[in-house]
C-alpha cells in the first residue's frame, strides 16, 4: 500500500464514510505491516483532537500499532491515551477500552498502568443507557488483559 499519505489525510475527512474507510485500511495495513507506523505522532495530536470521531480514529489507530513500537511511543504517550477510558464522549471511550487489550498484548511493560486505569473509571460520568455499556467494556477488557 503506497498511499498511506493519502489515507491519513483522508482521517481528517468532513465525509464521515470517507474517513471510516481510510481508517479500516490504515487498521487492515497495520496487522500486516509497519508502513502505517511512521505517522505515528499524528494519531498522537488525533487522540487531541476536539472531534471525537477523529480522536475515535487515532485511538484505533494507535492500537493498531502497537505491534511495531519499537521506539516505546505508546510507552511515552500512555497516559494522554488513558484518559480517553473517560472520553467525554462514550463512543469514543468504549473504542478506547475495547483497543487497550491490543495494547496490552504487545506492550506488557504497560499492563499494570492500563488494568490500574480501568478499574478506577468511574462509569458513573456517563448517563443511564451508557453506564452499563462502559462498564461492560471495562470488565471485558480487564478479563483479556491478564
Amino acid at each position: 500500500m503506497n498511499n498511506i499519505p493519502e489515507l491519513i489525510a483522508s482521517l481528517y475527512s468532513k465525509d464521515n464514510k470517507i474517513a471510516y474507510k481510510c481508517l479500516k485500511l490504515l487498521e487492515s495495513e497495520s496487522e500486516q505491516s509497519n508502513t502505517a507506523y511512521e505517522f505515528f505522532d499524528t494519531f498522537v495530536e488525533m487522540i487531541e483532537d476536539t472531534n471525537s470521531y477523529i480522536r475515535t480514529r487515532g485511538i484505533i489507530l494507535i492500537s493498531a500499532n502497537a505491534k511495531w513500537d519499537i521506539d516505546n511511543k505508546i510507552d511515552e504517550i500512555i497516559d494522554k491515551y488513558l484518559k480517553h477510558i473517560l472520553d467525554v464522549k462514550p463512543i469514543t471511550a468504549r473504542q478506547c477500552i475495547k483497543a487497550l487489550p491490543n495494547i496490552a498484548k504487545y506492550k506488557q511493560d504497560l499492563v499494570p498502568c492500563i488494568r490500574e486505569a480501568l478499574l478506577k473509571a468511574d462509569t458513573e460520568i456517563y448517563g443511564d443507557s451508557m453506564q452499563p455499556l462502559v462498564y461492560k467494556d471495562i470488565r471485558s477488557a480487564l478479563q483479556k488483559i491478564k
